[in-house]
């Protein structure tokens, strides 16, 4: 069998893989998001004319083109499809998330989408994300309406601890969390009135690397929350207010950052979302969700991929190159030679990423 009809079989196969999960979508549409879905695995952009180079199909780079572009034009992949197909990939059990924002601009126009992302086997997936109409933080009334499809809060209704960053504050979206019985470990501001005195006003004599906690919890945006303070080796005070167990905190907080880790994968340092010229809303809505099923799928492959054998790490403990990294390496060079990589590729496309760990109960002994 010759390459373009592997890549022809690859196409066919996850399209097929497509519309199991999609029932009510035509499969010659999902034909397309599927050929446009392998070729941003080997191109490693979002340009129109380099997904054209990975198409296989017998026509002009102009027609090729085109039919990239209708992929985003055509209303075929809206972000409960996405969270449709992503669903088989959650494990059983409460999941982890984290809230944030990725912007950026085309030119004078700027992007800003609001994102909800699970850690799923060492990396975070966004499972429900929204286009914001404006630059800057979100409002509560967003947030809260963050998951509009069925699958969506199907999806939501795993979510066991939520992890945010300053701006993601304020009595009435802590008072929802609560309400959901979702437990939350938030940066809170500096300007935060804690027990009569402002947060910042806490153990002033903290040293870079030191942790201070309050001895009780304390009431903080309606409700009661340990708060763990600590400096940065840079002097940036981090103060986190968490109704999970104070031991926990700073160790739940810190996975924050895998969402930025997520969001690098998904722009210039990996898949290339900046480099896309669109800005209509509903194109990029379509387009984020296309990557993060990529993404999704890379993250599965690393996470087995690292599970057989694991990866370099350098003297600080720290993987040289990461998991999702190692992914898109494997599965890259699966998709362009297929072979058996290809299968094991796509079997884990089904197959739930493996339990994350999440905080438990523990007592503190004075």
């Amino acid at each position: 069998m010759t390459i373009p009809d592997t890549a022809r079989l690859h196409a066919d196969t996850l399209a097929g893989h497509l519309k199991a999960h999609l029932p009510h979508r035509r499969l010659d549409a999902l034909r397309r998001l599927a050929e446009v879905l392998l070729a941003l695995l080997q191109a490693e952009s979002t340009l129109h004319r380099k997904l054209a180079l990975h198409l296989p199909r017998d026509a002009t780079m102009e027609s090729k083109t085109r039919t990239v572009a209708r992929v985003f034009h055509d209303a075929q992949l809206t972000p409960q499809d996405v969270t449709d197909v992503l669903l088989p990939l959650l494990p059983e059990g409460k999941l982890t998330v984290i809230m944030d924002r990725t912007t950026w601009h085309d030119g004078q126009t700027p992007l800003n989408i609001l994102v909800l992302g699970a850690i799923l086997g060492g990396a975070v997936i966004p499972l429900v994300w929204s286009i914001l109409p404006h630059q800057g933080n979100s409002s509560t009334a967003a947030r809260i309406l963050l998951p509009r499809s069925p699958a969506q809060r199907a999806a939501c209704q795993a979510l066991g601890v939520l992890i945010a960053d300053r701006e993601f504050v304020g009595q009435e979206w802590c008072n929802f969390l609560r309400w959901k019985r979702i437990r939350q470990c938030l940066r809170i501001r500096e300007n935060t009135r804690i027990e009569d005195e402002l947060a910042r006003e806490l153990f002033i004599t903290l040293q870079p690397g030191e942790v201070c906690t309050l001895f009780e919890r304390t009431w903080v945006y309606g409700g009661w929350m340990h708060v763990v303070i600590t400096l940065s080796p840079a002097g940036n005070r981090v103060i986190v207010a968490s109704d999970l167990p104070v031991l926990d905190v700073l160790e739940t907080f810190r996975r924050r950052w895998g969402i930025e880790s997520a969001f690098s994968s998904l722009k210039a340092r990996g898949l290339d979302l900046e480099a896309t010229h669109m800005t209509a809303p509903d194109r990029i809505a379509r387009l984020f969700g296309l990557l993060c099923v990529a993404l999704a799928w890379m993250a599965r492959v690393g996470a087995q991929t690292v599970q057989q054998s694991p990866s370099r790490r350098d003297n600080r403990g720290r993987a040289v190159v990461s998991q999702v990294r190692i992914g898109w390496q494997v599965l890259s060079q699966a998709v362009r030679w297929g072979g058996e990589a290809f299968w094991d590729c796509f079997e884990l496309l089904s197959t739930p990423f493996p339990p994350t760990h999440t905080p438990t109960s523990r007592s503190v002994r004075c």
